[in-house]
């Protein structure tokens, strides 16, 4: 039986991926960038490396990602506090609280901001429920790599092979495979096209999960 539950967050405790790509969108045309890209590419990793891009396509040496990220930032926090119609994603908190009454460890591995991701567990009351709280943010690389996953393994004590992660997007799902880690990949509909067939287990609602065939 699996002994470490590892969870993304975005598109998997909440389904923020449609209000990450109207942000993102907003924050491209406040600088003057092209925001006809296609995000779904970006899903899993962090807003830097898409504001990096967008800033290089464009030669905008005015602009540095960090001011992006910075504007993004605030009015993603701004929406996530006040939208009382945010909710966890169907399943969600039913699963901690298997995963809770079978006493397995559980953290959250996400490549959001560390005061997003303290924003998410604060509205839906999810902080009791993990050990380890890791932002990808705070890492020299953020997904695909593969060390916010084997950080939050040695973080619960466990062995990346005693651990299943929760994923929805081909990049989490190959840094969890790359931490020697095996992956349940949630297909959520708001996560765009993500090549899922890396994962062990694709299912189509959390509901779906059985922790004891893990």
């Amino acid at each position: 039986m699996v002994k470490a539950f590892l969870f993304d967050m975005d598109g998997v405790l909440i389904d923020s991926e449609p209000i990450h790509t109207r942000v993102k969108r907003d924050t491209l045309i406040h600088f003057g960038l092209d925001a006809d890209i296609d995000f779904s590419a970006y899903m899993g990793r962090t807003s830097r490396i898409l504001f990096t891009d967008a800033i290089e396509r464009a030669g905008r040496h005015d602009l540095e990602p960090s001011m992006l990220a910075d504007y993004k930032h605030e009015r993603y926090l701004d929406i996530l506090k006040n939208d009382d119609a945010i909710q966890p994603i169907e399943g969600a908190r039913e699963l901690l609280l298997r995963l809770s009454e079978e006493q397995i460890p559980m953290a959250l591995a996400s490549s959001s901001a560390r005061q997003v991701i303290e924003a998410v567990l604060e509205k839906f009351d999810f902080n009791h429920f993990f050990s380890s709280v890791l932002s990808g943010a705070d890492l020299p690389a953020s997904k695909p790599d593969p060390a916010v996953y084997r950080i939050s393994a040695e973080r619960l004590g466990k062995n990346p092979a005693e651990c299943v992660v929760l994923e929805d997007a081909s990049s989490g799902i190959a840094a969890a495979k790359a931490a020697g880690m095996r992956c349940i990949a949630f297909k959520n509909p708001n996560s765009g096209k993500q090549d899922l067939s890396d994962a062990d287990w694709i299912v189509h609602s959390l509901k779906e999960i059985d922790i004891t065939a893990l």
